[in-house]
């Protein structure tokens, strides 16, 4: 039997140490200037709902809200026990708690707490009033003022060195995407517990082989008995599916029941784009002889995900392609990062809207990023619900860490312990990783110091690699990200982190070689990733701008002008320049704010797009793309493709059409001439009628083709070779599907973006109402030349949009279904395009 202690508490701050001293954890303690909070949530949020923080994200408000960091914190609430709650034992049970906390019960001290990513579970048997009501405590000390007592001589770290002392979302010090924000506070859910006898502790069930007729499923609860009393124990498992019921018992031997469950032709868990993510709910009722003294439940797939690390086909290569039920998949996907910087109060449906977002956008992989958290339940579930896998890395990330501390690296495994067995559940979860980008650093920093230890290594090389072994055997651990070959961030083998496009990091590279880099134009261009032969790129990007209307809600209108300082606020990457450099290998400085947010977006759009269609161009040569990042935690200018308020960026949508399980993409040949591929995730084979347009800007036909043809399940292929262009300023390529399974169009244009003879073009658009509330309209789109990247511009955030940012082609109109979250008015909706002079529109209906 359980009690949530979930609710409004209250508040109170106090500088360090002075909490115990003003009697803060005692029952009499005077409550009169609490501040109301909610748990689960934090800090930051309290104090901006009572006024005492500004909007944190307007302007240059964080910088107000820095003083946060600096003191002790108090949460407290009373409650009563009610009298049918019974038990041998009570425990507190937080969910989670941020970070460094001493926990009170009725004046007396019942435990204490260092390490956010974990629930701890406190026996107040003894402390508990059950008759009374009772006064619950929690101080939480000052991260900063505990960290920086530690020694970080010996350590380096991205952003803030003492970071790596605590177990803590690492980027709440700031990273080169969003501002500091060390919260603090209750971040997940709290209870109080009764039990008698024992308690189901842990659940795990996953499969262990699959045959044509059935599965082979492995259950086990791991078991936690109360008192000295040893008694006959047993489990009985069951498997629910609407009716369809498996059952199984065994008996618990030394704390440990586990069995196995022979499944007769399931239902397996599937990536959405291969199948239905099926999932089953496992029930275990623990029995002292006919009596049950506790009941559990999960869900779980049935599924098998294994890494094929066989040799690759080209020399001296290593495959890393996952493998989902006996299927090659190639991954598409991003990375993710937290959703907001105020991590607790994240609400469920903000997961779910992002999550639902990139599985529309075609993706079949999240990568939850080691410097941030371990994830929300809700995350995980919409995950399971939606068929998306998870890439999963643990929390470290850009620092050496201090394994040399003994008291630390017990502290991880036991950090470790609980992770693993608190989501190994999850189907969607593909794989373990130790760490962000933490190998690849060290031996950059280290080049030529080999004998420099890297601190980390015992973690990441010992540690983990153990527990995953012991506690979920199902998975693959990694070692970390970018991690294979000889360079962590290997061409060759394992997964690579591209940044030579945007930063301008020159590869290949050895371990002992010294890093080099080329910070041009040149050198930062995306055409740089036709070159790359990484096995599988788990990070790649460059900045886009948010939607006009997020920086307008956020930059003071005296400051909104390009690069003012006000505006340069939201560049959190320390290179500001590097927008620079990017306009100048692809297009031209902008003039305004309007014309940065235009150009930004559309070279992320068009570069994201070229790098993903080279990635799957050659698959399983290479076999994920991954791109640097799905969201944002602020409303800040960033690598993402989703802004802080829900807002697809121009990207978004050329990722949704570059991720198309059928794509017909185009690749230029070092001779000129152009190559027409056919890239095919089915598992069942495709085939069409094509249509191929060599055009000029001005939108007049030079010749067109057609051609029948058959697509191989799960493949890639070259399909055609066209000729180079007369006058690659002015003329470009178009492919469509006249008849068959449906594929995105496609386009190629045959010089840089800047070098091209673009048009100028009036576009028209003509809005109709989809019902009668009006929120959910159609709009039609045409124009007279060529007009590329149009696009609507919504008066509101988060607007459902089919699709946008497109290639209008004279006479061939396209249409956009929108859903607007409150009644709009289409006239306030704004057309944009990259060579749109003229927009004309008509409301109908």
């Amino acid at each position: 039997m359980q009690l949530s202690l979930n609710g409004r508490w209250n508040l109170f701050y106090f500088e360090p140490g002075q909490g115990v001293q003003k009697g803060a954890h005692r029952e009499d303690f005077s409550e009169r200037d609490a501040i109301a909070v909610d748990v689960p949530g934090d800090v930051h949020t309290a104090l901006i709902r009572a006024g005492i923080l500004p909007d944190p994200y307007y302007d240059e408000n964080p910088e107000a809200c820095g003083w946060v960091e600096d003191y002790e914190w108090w949460y407290r609430t009373r409650f009563s026990v009610p009298s049918d709650m019974q038990g041998e034992r009570f425990d507190l049970v937080f969910e989670g708690l941020d970070t460094l906390a001493d926990i009170y019960l009725n004046g007396e001290k019942v435990g204490s707490a260092q390490n956010m990513f974990t629930p701890y579970r406190f026996d107040v048997t003894e402390h508990l009033r059950r008759g009374g009501e009772n006064t619950l405590a929690i101080c939480f000390h000052s991260v900063v003022l505990e960290a920086e007592k530690k020694d970080v001589s010996r350590y380096w770290a991205a952003f803030y060195k003492p970071r790596v002392w605590v177990r803590k979302a690492q980027m709440n010090w700031g990273w080169d995407w969003g501002p500091r924000f060390v919260t603090v506070g209750v971040w997940r859910p709290v209870r109080l517990e009764a039990h008698s006898v024992a308690r189901i502790a842990h659940l795990f069930a996953h499969t262990l082989r699959l045959t044509e007729n059935g599965a082979e499923v492995r259950l086990s609860a791991e078991i936690e008995v109360i008192g000295e009393e040893q008694r006959p124990l047993v489990v009985s498992f069951f498997v629910r599916d609407h009716g369809q019921d498996w059952g199984v018992s065994a008996p618990v031997i030394d704390g440990k029941a586990e069995t196995t469950l022979w499944m007769d032709a399931p239902q397996l868990w599937w990536t959405h784009d291969l199948g239905k993510p099926h999932l089953y709910t496992v029930e275990a009722e623990l029995l002292d002889g006919a009596k049950a003294v506790h009941a559990d439940s999960i869900r779980f797939g049935v599924r098998t995900i294994e890494v094929d690390q066989s040799p690759g086909l080209e020399p001296e290569t290593t495959n890393f392609t996952f493998v989902l039920n006996g299927v090659k998949i190639f991954a598409k996907g991003a990375d993710w990062i937290p959703a907001d910087n105020l991590i607790g109060s994240i609400p469920a449906e903000r997961y779910r809207k992002l999550v639902q977002m990139a599985r529309d956008a075609n993706m079949n992989m999240l990568r939850v990023w080691g410097g941030g958290i371990y994830e929300s339940p809700e995350f995980y579930d919409a995950c399971d619900e939606m068929g998306v896998l998870v890439w999963q890395d643990f929390m470290f990330s850009c620092a050496a860490y201090p394994d040399d501390d003994e008291d630390f690296v017990k502290e991880v495994r036991r950090e470790a312990e609980v992770v693993v067995k608190q989501l190994r559940n999850h189907p969607c979860i593909a794989l373990w990783c130790g760490n962000n980008e933490n190998q690849w650093i060290d031996s950059m920093i280290h080049w030529n110091e080999p004998e420099f230890p890297f601190f980390g290594k015992r973690i990441y090389d010992e540690v983990l690699p153990q527990v995953c072994a012991q506690h979920d055997p199902s998975r693959l651990y990694w070692h970390g990200s970018p991690w294979g070959g000889d360079d962590a961030n290997s061409d060759k083998a394992g997964d690579k982190h591209n940044w030579q496009v945007w930063a301008g990091m020159i590869y290949p590279r050895t371990s002992r070689e010294e890093p080099r880099s080329n910070p041009t134009p040149e050198g930062v261009s995306y055409r740089h990733y036709a070159h790359d032969k990484g096995r599988f790129i788990s990070e790649f990007g460059m900045h886009g701008a948010p939607v006009l209307r997020t920086l307008q809600r956020n930059i003071p209108p005296e400051q909104f002008f390009y690069d003012s300082e006000g505006f340069l606020y939201r560049i959190k990457d320390p290179d500001t320049s590097r927008k620079e450099r990017m306009f100048e290998a692809h297009v031209w400085q902008p003039r305004d704010i309007q014309e940065f947010v235009l150009l930004s977006q559309f070279v992320q759009a068009e570069g994201l797009k070229f790098g993903i269609e080279h990635y799957r161009r050659r698959k399983f040569e290479c076999s994920g793309a991954l791109f640097w990042q799905l969201n944002d935690c602020w409303p800040g200018i960033s690598w993402s493709v989703i802004d802080y308020y829900l807002n697809p960026k121009g990207a978004y949508h050329y990722v949704a059409r570059a991720f198309a399980p059928l794509l017909y993409t185009f690749r230029q040949e070092e001779d000129g001439s152009v190559t027409l591929w056919s890239v095919n995730d089915r598992t069942e084979p495709a085939s069409g009628d094509l249509r191929v347009r060599r055009m000029r800007l001005d939108g007049t036909v030079i010749s067109e083709e057609e051609h029948r043809v058959q697509v191989p399940a799960n493949s890639s292929q070259q399909l055609l070779r066209l000729a180079p262009a007369t006058d690659p300023a002015t003329e470009f390529l178009v492919v469509q599907v006249k008849r068959g399974h449906h594929a995105p169009d496609n386009v190629h244009f045959f010089a840089e973006w800047k070098h091209l003879k673009m048009p100028k073009a009036a576009v028209q658009a003509v809005f109709t109402p989809k019902g009668q509330e009006g929120s959910c309209w159609e709009c039609e789109l045409r124009s007279d030349k060529v007009a590329h990247f149009v696009h609507l511009v919504f008066p509101q955030d988060a607007v459902q949009v089919s699709d946008n940012y497109l290639l209008l082609l004279p006479g061939e109109p396209r249409t956009i279904e929108f859903t607007c979250p409150e009644p709009c008015d289409p006239r306030q909706v704004q057309v944009w395009g990259f060579n749109v002079s003229k927009v004309e529109c008509e409301v109908r209906g």
